[in-house]
């Protein structure tokens, strides 16, 4: 479709970049879910005129550059601080919509303490955890979220739980916080799962901006170049093994209550 029929016949456009997305071509692999969430945050912050009161926090890990993607304020955060930083962002910036931007080996392992304390003091922010139970940039190392007998670079047999441990549902644990008052599950393998991820992060960024304590969205993802797999079979995979360890849909909600 021509740019002159879209500006004479808006009702038949199917699709439109959204307008917070920058023009920098993204660095993540083919088939990588980082892009379709960046896509998402970038549209709910557009639809909800938070485009100059946003700021987002991204630490090290495949996210570090968010901020060449997404054109609203951000700050870096070392490895595994970014809860810290954005509760101090937010205290200190009460009107603006703070949110965390993370993967699994940074949230889930390095940033655990930070992220279980923000949590159970109720921080007002919203915590975008991207799970694809691996350290995807570093190597491909496994990670607390990776699954049992799944290969990685450091568990080339599979993870034994007799030598590795066990991987671990940090949202389940969460939940048990007072302070999460929003906590849900997503993914973006399918148009309808994005339409539902969508709705969640908007009603996430709400209710951190209502003052009702702090919202945690995950992101149950993939890593195609990690797994080795092709993008179509990363998706395969993850609907396979993945969600039955770690289900969709909301975990707690009690931002009505």
């Amino acid at each position: 479709m021509s740019d002159f029929e879209v500006k004479i016949c808006p009702e038949n456009r199917v699709y439109a970049k959204p307008r917070l997305m920058t023009d920098k071509t993204m660095h993540y692999c083919p088939g990588c879910s980082h892009g379709v969430i960046h896509k998402l945050i970038a549209e709910v912050l557009d639809e909800m005129n938070m485009e100059h009161d946003a700021i987002g926090i991204s630490p090290v890990g495949c996210s570090v550059m968010a901020y060449d993607y997404i054109d609203i304020d951000w700050a870096e955060a070392a490895h595994g601080r970014a809860a810290a930083v954005a509760t101090a962002l937010k205290r200190l910036n009460p009107n603006k919509l703070v949110f965390t931007y993370q993967g699994d080996g940074d949230l889930a392992a390095i940033g655990t303490g930070e992220t279980i304390h923000a949590c159970n003091r109720g921080e007002n922010i919203t915590i975008v955890f991207v799970n694809n139970a691996i350290y995807g940039m570093t190597g491909g190392q496994m990670a607390p979220t990776t699954l049992l007998g799944m290969k990685t670079a450091t568990t080339p047999d599979g993870r034994d739980p007799r030598l590795h441990g066990y991987p671990y549902k940090i949202a389940d644990m969460l939940t048990h916080l007072d302070g999460v008052t929003y906590l849900t599950r997503q993914s973006v393998h399918t148009p309808g799962a994005v339409r539902k991820a969508k709705k969640a992060l908007r009603k996430a960024f709400e209710s951190s901006m209502q003052g009702k304590g702090l919202s945690f969205v995950e992101f149950v993802a993939t890593c195609n170049s990690g797994w080795k797999l092709s993008p179509a079979e990363s998706n395969r995979w993850m609907e396979e093994h993945m969600f039955p360890f770690y289900p969709l849909g909301d975990l707690k909600d009690t931002t009505t209550l």
